[in-house]
């Protein structure tokens, strides 16, 4: 059998699962499609709710010093730094230095974009939506532009506040993340 591999995911309440089952949350659902794939994989679910790119970034920095090493992080963050209107510079220097840590550790990466899910400026959208093509171009992880693409807006996909996935938006999100967990993998060796 293949070595289990360790998948870290970094997030905030869209990774943690808020408001679904704990067996329905991105990670283990990801997990399952993994495995049911032939993927020997155990995904950490490190998401939390109303956690920022700061936060995330405080979060991984205790994770790396107090376990072991996963063999690849999903980043999912920048959700909450829309909503409150963050700078996209800050944001984006944020987790500059999450890829950063990363890359000096030799952990391949995973890094999903974000839009604001809130209506915004459009200045304001675009400038933070640029963020994460500018990242994936500096560094080239693997790279998913939009965490909730087919998702995010439908209200069937959605519980009742129109910015945390249902059950099936979960499912939805984790199977078009698929073929970017296995590239994601592959870069594990």
């Amino acid at each position: 059998m293949k070595r289990l591999k360790t998948i870290l995911a970094l997030g905030d309440s869209l990774t943690e699962g808020f408001g679904v089952p704990a067996e329905a949350s991105f990670p283990i659902v990801l997990q399952s499609l993994l495995r049911g794939r032939g993927h020997n994989v155990s995904i950490i679910n490190e998401g939390l709710s109303g956690d920022t790119a700061f936060g995330g970034l405080k979060r991984l920095e205790r994770y790396l010093a107090n376990k072991p090493r996963p063999d690849a992080v999903i980043v999912e963050l920048g959700a909450n730094d829309a909503i409150q209107s963050a700078d996209p510079w800050d944001v984006e220097a944020t987790l500059d230095r999450i890829i950063q840590r990363l890359t000096e550790l030799e952990i391949p990466c995973l890094l999903t974009g974000m839009r604001p899910l809130i209506p915004m400026e459009s200045d304001y959208a675009e400038a933070f939506e640029a963020i994460y093509s500018k990242l994936a171009e500096r560094y080239d992880p693997v790279f998913y532009p939009f965490f909730l693409d087919g998702v995010a807006g439908n209200p069937e996909l959605n519980q009742s506040d129109g910015i945390h996935p249902n059950r099936e938006g979960t499912a939805q999100v984790a199977t078009n993340i698929l073929p970017f967990a296995e590239a994601l993998l592959k870069r594990a060796g």
